[in-house]
């Protein structure tokens, strides 16, 4: 569509209000303010959590224990969602529905058909939405990704990934003020009120996927932004049992993702393995046939083909402790699109396109089989 006029001059703020501020929901607020726009409202159904997120907003922000009661104040021009999995469709057709634009965290959906319900909306409305997967804004990702569209690895057809770390229990579960239990569940199977899942609810099906989906939001939609392609059309998972006490999901798989343009891509989490530091915790390898390029959270190196024993990378670039500016770079540039109604670097189709993968890799797993996804029914199969 063709791009509206820009609705705020240069120097007034766009007010975004945010939902949700639990630990990254909170480092959100301060990456949004540090880029200039103004959080007038934060809503947490979780008293500390509400308080510290006001604490971070801006001068006389606003409370709200309710969504809903955000998405009616006219005066906000966007919204943050930074909850739990299960909620972000919700609450994010409910917004753009509302008017407002959407920065969501990433996995945009927990399951497949309320991404499609997403996009419907979000198209529907004309609503900007930015996925947080901030790689598609890191200009060391966008470098790394120019020498594979000029061919400089050649033909593709293989590409490995893993991140390894280590984790080995739940954070402790102390409530220290008022929560609204059912609220937070929403959609979710009812349930007594449960601590362990209110601060653990990563490890939980209702809720996620785990660190498996959480890491592999990040990694795997980067490979398919690499190497130009959507939603697999096969996906097997599997993993050992969870090491972590009381934990329904393993930290511990390998994802096995099959396109239609003739390349297999692997994700491997490894969360029982050594600690590492943050530069050196994950890896994705681009397997071509005149190179290999190695993609790490803040470098690249490209390895052209060499018979030696000690190979030397023809092209590189570090940047120790460069990643957290490409979560600023992402909400930069979802803010410009809400000024210029432009689409963000990562749109609800490709949070969509990553959203398959990672269901159909929970599904996978819990299956115990190779699953395919038609893309003409919209569904999957064994």
């Amino acid at each position: 569509m063709a791009a509206a006029p820009p609705l705020w001059a240069a120097e007034e703020k766009i007010r975004v209000a945010s939902i949700g501020s639990g630990g990254r929901g909170r480092y959100l607020i301060e990456q949004f303010k540090e880029v200039g726009a103004e959080i007038p409202s934060v809503c947490d159904i979780y008293e500390p959590n509400l308080q510290a997120g006001l604490k971070l907003a801006s001068t006389g922000a606003r409370p709200a224990r309710d969504y809903r009661r955000v998405l009616e104040d006219k005066s906000i021009d966007a919204v943050i969602v930074s909850t739990p999995d299960h909620w972000h469709a919700r609450m994010v057709i409910d917004a753009v529905e509302a008017g407002k634009d959407v920065y969501v965290e990433k996995p945009m959906a927990h399951k497949i058909e309320e991404g499609f319900a997403i996009i419907e909306a979000v198209r529907r409305t004309r609503r900007v939405v930015q996925v947080g997967m901030q790689r598609r804004s890191s200009e060391l990702f966008q470098e790394a990704k120019r020498l594979l569209d000029d061919r400089r690895a050649g033909v593709i057809h293989l590409v490995t990934s893993q991140w390894m770390n280590n984790q080995s229990a739940f954070r402790p579960a102390n409530l220290a003020g008022d929560l609204d239990w059912k609220q937070w569940l929403g959609s979710a199977p009812q349930r007594p009120l449960d601590p362990v899942r209110f601060f653990n609810w990563y490890w939980f099906w209702d809720y996620s996927g785990g660190l498996l989906i959480g890491q592999a939001a990040h990694i795997v939609d980067c490979i398919q932004w690499f190497m130009n392609s959507t939603a697999p059309m096969a996906v097997t998972c599997v993993g050992t049992k969870p090491n972590i006490p009381g934990a329904e999901v393993t930290e511990t798989a390998t994802i096995a993702l099959e396109y239609a343009s003739n390349y297999l891509a692997t994700f491997t989490l490894g969360y029982q393995a050594m600690r590492y530091a943050t530069y050196n915790d994950q890896i994705q390898q681009y397997h071509g046939d005149k190179a290999r390029l190695d993609v790490g959270r803040e470098y690249y190196q490209l390895f052209p083909e060499s018979s030696a024993i000690e190979m030397h990378p023809s092209v590189e670039n570090k940047k120790p402790g460069s990643f957290n500016f490409a979560t600023a770079a992402h909400i930069r540039n979802f803010l410009e699109c809400v000024r210029s109604r432009r689409d963000p670097t990562a749109p609800v189709e490709a949070g969509q396109a990553t959203s398959i993968a990672l269901v159909m890799a929970m599904d996978s797993l819990r299956q115990g089989r190779r699953l395919r996804w038609n893309d003409r029914a919209r569904k999957v199969e064994a």
